[in-house]
C-alpha cells in the first residue's frame, strides 16, 4: 500500500483536495503494480514553511511511503509527475515541491503482517 502525506503552505479547498487525491491516484499507476485502489492519501494546508531562515511559501513538501519497489521503478516518471500536479493545482513552482520517496520493508494493516523479504 503506497501512503502519501502533503503539506503545503497553501490553503486547499475540497474542490483542489478532491482533484489532488484523484491526480495522484493516477500518477501511483507509473509505479507498477500501484493504482488509486491501493493509495492512502492525506493533506495538511497552510503549514509554515521555512528555508535557511527565511519563511518560504508557496511550497509543498511531500512524503510517498511505497513497500515492495526497492529497485525505484518509475519513481523518476512518478516524481515528475507529482510535481506537474502541484504546480498546476496548487500554483507552487517546482523548485519549491520538495518529495520524499521512501522505501518500506515491512507493513501492517489490519492486523495482517506484509514483509518483502
Amino acid at each position: 500500500m503506497p501512503f502519501i502525506m502533503a503539506k503545503t503552505g497553501v490553503p486547499i479547498d475540497e474542490e483542489r483536495e478532491l482533484e489532488l487525491k484523484s491526480r495522484l491516484g493516477k500518477a501511483m499507476e507509473l509505479i507498477p503494480g500501484l493504482s488509486e485502489k491501493y493509495l492512502l492519501a492525506g493533506f495538511e494546508q497552510n503549514f509554515h514553511f521555512f528555508l535557511r531562515g527565511e519563511k518560504i511559501n508557496p511550497v509543498a513538501y511531500i512524503e510517498v511511503s511505497i513497500f515492495g519497489n526497492e529497485h525505484h521503478l518509475g519513481y523518476e516518471e512518478f516524481s515528475a509527475e507529482v510535481t506537474k500536479i502541484f504546480v498546476e493545482t496548487l500554483h507552487i513552482p517546482p523548485l519549491n515541491v520538495y518529495i520524499k520517496l521512501s522505501d518500506i520493508a515491512a507493513w501492517s494493516v489490519g492486523g495482517i503482517f506484509f514483509d518483502r523479504g
